[in-house]
């Protein structure tokens, strides 16, 4: 019998397309969290990407010159690459009022599906944390004008 697979991370046989004959692909941590952060993202619920001290930090850094919004990206985003599997964790605020189970289950079925079908990488699990729960009361207030210029 035939061993078929759906995953386009591997094979018949359970080779990785990573590794041919002809070379070998390697794929750095920062691309799949770059293509993780993105893919959490995309999620409707998904407020924004962090535990607190990580968003305060980020505030802090995205102020300064140089700091593009791309270094945001990967805010929140732990991931492990090995040679042929990944693993990556999340960390996640969820907006007020929806079912947070549902959105860490489409955050899980996006990002796999988006780092698989992307890299090639298998991605043996995707860790999702929720840090908190955004509510629109709690938007930050703009910052006092300066007494002295």
């Amino acid at each position: 019998m035939a061993e078929t697979s759906t995953s386009p991370a591997t094979t018949s046989g359970g080779a990785s397309p990573l590794l041919s004959e002809r070379g070998k692909t390697s794929i750095a941590d920062s691309v799949v969290s770059k293509i993780a952060g993105i893919a959490t993202r995309e999620i409707a619920g998904v407020h924004s990407m962090g535990s607190g001290a990580a968003r305060a930090l980020g505030a802090i850094r995205d102020k300064l010159p140089g700091s593009g919004p791309a270094r945001g990206i990967t805010q929140g985003v732990s991931v492990e690459v090995g040679e042929r599997q990944a693993a990556i964790d999340l960390d996640v605020v969820v907006e007020y009022g929806v079912p947070i189970v549902d959105v860490a289950n489409a955050v899980r079925d996006n990002v796999s599906s988006r780092v698989e079908r992307m890299t090639g990488l298998e991605v043996t699990e995707v860790n999702v944390t929720v840090d908190d729960i955004y509510l629109e009361s709690e938007e930050e207030e703009p910052p006092a004008p300066e007494r002295v210029q």
